[in-house]
């Protein structure tokens, strides 16, 4: 059962994945998908609760590799040697040890979706990006006179940053088996530098150290006069949106709407004259879609709908998320300590990983602002 059960959740985090780029009918195929794996991953829980109070002993996971690499950490942490996780662990969901009741998700999948590129050991780079193309023009024969027709570009800088993560622990947590000590002090660590990631992609104020955000000044790939705001959510917010962004030649179809949950809300509960939906809203966690359009929920983003929200203050992204670029210049590297609060019985843990990002392609998304 417990085999079954991480090959319903791996189909989800695929599913989840490859929402972005799908059309609508591919949506409903992914959504229709989604139910069943939910229904049946809801039974699955359900046989491994009642076998766990009948004492029925869960069968042994197959792999033996991903057990022993768990347990190496574990010891390593217990042995207070500082480990290293390789970089995945903070960009793909936290696991959640089958032991611990969850609480609510804190984390955005907005980091999973992101262009995710790795330099181990570097400390920055530079994107090259494409800001536009010439004209041709008429000519005479042996026209001297021709008209430049070059192709400009730009480029977009993702320099290190250092993030860390401080957690503590009593000390009845190394009483755990070397397998689980690891997977509880690397959850906790990696939830904290994985909600840290996803705030500062949108609102990194790109000072020295820092990430630049998608609505920083400093995402110069964004010319700031495509920005548009809205005093409130109406029925043709979500239009004005999707034709205000791109070019002048086509209409954009691989875009993701980022918004506040507040905002999302008020789409789903805005109606008509006769009481009917305006929009189709369909939520499925922390994404799904808007008439179609796939959204993203991250709650730092202000919402319009908010009253505490002022004048100017940014509200929503619209664009492919492949145009953020973060880099991953290290590894996860965790370390132990039980000397800092000894008299309480604590165990402090830190774990400490470098990356950067930054919007990497001209106007590569529409910022929507309160007005």
């Amino acid at each position: 059962m417990e085999k079954r059960l991480q090959e319903i959740i791996a189909r989800k985090a695929e599913i989840k994945n490859e929402l972005a780029g799908a059309d609508e009918k591919r949506l409903a195929e992914l959504n229709t998908e989604v139910d069943g794996l939910d229904k049946e991953e809801a039974q699955v829980r359900s046989k491994m609760d009642l076998a766990g109070k009948l004492g029925t002993p869960e069968p042994k996971p197959q792999s033996r590799k991903d057990e022993s690499e768990a347990e190496k950490r574990g010891k390593a942490l217990l042995e207070k040697r500082s480990v290293t996780i390789a970089s995945t662990g903070v960009i793909i969901p936290a696991y959640q040890a089958s032991d611990i009741k969850p609480t609510f998700n804190e984390v955005s999948s907005l980091l999973d979706n992101v262009n995710i590129k790795q330099f181990t050991g570097g400390e920055s780079f530079k994107q090259p990006y494409s800001t536009g193309y010439g004209e041709g023009e008429y000519a005479t024969e042996n026209d001297t006179t021709l008209t430049d027709a070059d192709a400009t570009f730009g480029y977009a800088e993702v320099t290190k940053t250092k993030i860390v993560a401080y957690t503590e622990d009593s000390e009845e947590l190394i009483k755990l088996p070397a397998a689980n000590f690891d997977a509880e002090v690397v959850k906790g660590i990696s939830i904290a530098e994985r909600k840290k990631i996803t705030k500062e992609i949108l609102i990194g104020d790109g000072a020295s150290g820092h990430f630049v955000g998608i609505f920083d000044d400093g995402a110069t790939a964004i010319d700031a006069a495509t920005d548009i705001d809205f005093a409130e959510i109406d029925e043709n917010t979500l239009d004005e949106i999707i034709y205000s962004f791109g070019g002048n030649e086509d209409v954009e179809d691989l875009a993701v709407l980022i918004l506040n949950k507040v905002d999302l809300k008020a789409f789903a509960q805005l109606r008509d004259a006769n009481g009917q939906k305006i929009y189709d809203v369909k939520p499925k966690g922390n994404f799904g879609t808007i008439d179609g359009v796939p959204y993203i929920i991250n709650s730092n983003c202000k919402a319009i709908s908010a009253a505490a929200t002022t004048s100017g203050q940014y509200a929503m992204a619209y664009g492919p998320l492949s145009n953020y670029t973060m880099g991953i210049f290290s590894d996860l590297e965790v370390s132990r300590s039980t000397d800092y609060k000894f008299k309480e019985g604590m165990i402090a843990h830190r774990g400490v990983i470098f990356a950067g990002g930054n919007v990497t392609a001209k106007n590569g998304f529409l910022r929507v602002k309160k007005s």
